[in-house]
């Protein structure tokens, strides 16, 4: 069918704009700034830092004191003169600044040295998922919840994925830096670099000569089986999006299969994710998606639980979201649980409106299929519509239907996925879990 609703949400943070076809930062400092060598932001951009986030956009650049303008380590000012640390600078960029240490940083050894501490400390925080065995799978590294601005790392079984999203991080010395870290604290076989398009061409990142960084293995390991909740899944570096799974919907997975029954529907299924889960306590899963090659891969994760599954009969369906909702709903079909997972809507303010419009629209129809005392789990992964707009859209979904609903949990991302509460962007995952009458 036509449209294109499947995921497509990503695990970092970013601008949603095109590069900057601006020129360089061409004027020395005005009359009355600081005029040290480094970047210097206006007052609403240092407010900004002083609240607890790191980043700062191109309108809030005063001054840029530099001799050569080019993405690297930055001291950054006030326009007083006041020294706010040090920031991942690129001139490039929407976000000219990352904000990264209090102090100003003297070398690149010290940079690294910094770096790679922030690793260990991000690591050690996993140490509990980490302990699962070699087969766990969790995000290691989360950008800039983790005080890393720009790196992403996620763990599936012996593979590591990295990902860089800054120009200041798109050096030799830096790779080598990390790699040395996940080897020391995790030990992988393969550790592979994969950079995102999108943020390549925002960031004007270089192609790496080779996406292999470390392995043990000859050949890599491109692909492999990980374990979320005592599911197998496959994973495969060449295929999926963003880094791979969704790693962030992991205890949502096991939240939802607490309060799945009956017949369910996993709408925006992916690679089952969801699906899978509620095949534990569920008589009959459908899972549904836009993308054929993700459901194929669905149903070999199918295979690979089947005996985990018991006699649940699961079943996959390549279509639209909203073609499908609407179709199903207009023809009386019933459900006792629905799963609502669909991709950001919102991947910029500018849509935020239109991506209101589409959660009611799905919302609305499940609640229309639901079946009293049934459930729904509906999510949200865009960062621009807030958990108050999300819940407020649900509320109405429900109110239109003629339903009531109980919220049952609120939930968010799971733990190797921290909310940063002074930077909003790091709580992107909304999901209500919901109990229709």
């Amino acid at each position: 069918m036509s449209s294109s609703y499947s995921k497509g949400r990503k695990g970092g943070h970013s601008v949603s704009t095109s590069p900057s076809s601006k020129p360089a930062f061409e004027s020395p400092a005005a009359p009355g700034v600081a005029s040290q060598p480094g970047v210097v932001v206006s007052r609403r951009g240092a407010d900004r830092l002083h609240a607890g986030h790191v980043w700062v956009y191109r309108s809030d650049i005063a001054a840029v004191n530099l001799d050569e303008p080019e993405a690297g380590l930055t001291p950054v000012y006030d326009p007083r003169g006041t020294l706010l640390g040090t920031a991942l600078f690129n001139p490039a960029s929407e976000i000219v600044l990352r904000w990264i240490a209090p102090e100003v940083i003297g070398s690149e050894a010290e940079f690294l040295a910094l770096v790679q501490a922030k690793l260990r400390a991000a690591i050690a925080r996993r140490q509990e998922l980490l302990a699962m065995g070699p087969e766990s799978a969790c995000r290691l590294i989360f950008s800039e919840a983790d005080a890393l601005p720009g790196v992403i790392a996620d763990k599936y079984g012996e593979l590591v994925i990295l990902q860089l999203a800054s120009k200041a991080l798109d050096t030799a010395a830096v790779r080598a830096a990390i790699v040395e870290v996940l080897l020391d604290e995790i030990g992988p076989a393969t550790i592979l670099e994969r950079p995102s398009p999108r943020i390549r061409e925002l960031e004007q990142l270089s192609a790496p000569p080779s996406a292999v960084l470390y392995s043990r293995l000859d050949p890599p390991l491109a692909s492999t089986n990980f374990r979320l909740n005592g599911l197998v899944f496959r994973f495969d570096a060449e295929g999926g999006q963003k880094t791979g799974a969704f790693l962030d919907q992991r205890e949502n997975y096991e939240a939802a299969a607490r309060n799945a029954h009956g017949r369910a529907l996993d709408v925006c299924t992916y690679q089952g994710g969801f699906a899978l889960h509620l095949a534990k306590k569920c008589e009959r899963v459908t899972g549904a998606d836009i993308s054929r090659a993700a459901l194929e891969v669905a149903d070999n994760n199918l295979a690979a639980n089947r005996a985990l599954l018991g006699g649940c009969e699961v079943d996959w369906l390549e279509a639209n979201a909203f073609d499908l909702l609407r179709d199903w709903s207009d023809a009386g079909e019933r459900f006792d649980t629905i799963v609502l997972d669909p991709p950001a809507f919102a991947k910029s303010k500018r849509a935020a409106e239109s991506a209101v419009r589409g959660y009611k629209e799905l919302n609305l129809r499940a609640f229309k299929m639901l079946e009293a005392g049934g459930t729904l789990v509906t999510c949200s992964c865009s960062h621009h519509v807030s958990l108050a707009e999300f819940t407020e859209v649900v509320r109405s979904a429900a109110g239109d239907a003629g339903r009531r609903a109980r919220l049952i949990e609120r939930r968010g991302a799971a733990s190797d996925h921290p909310v940063i509460l002074n930077i909003p962007e790091t709580e992107y995952l909304k999901c209500l879990i919901l109990e229709v009458e």
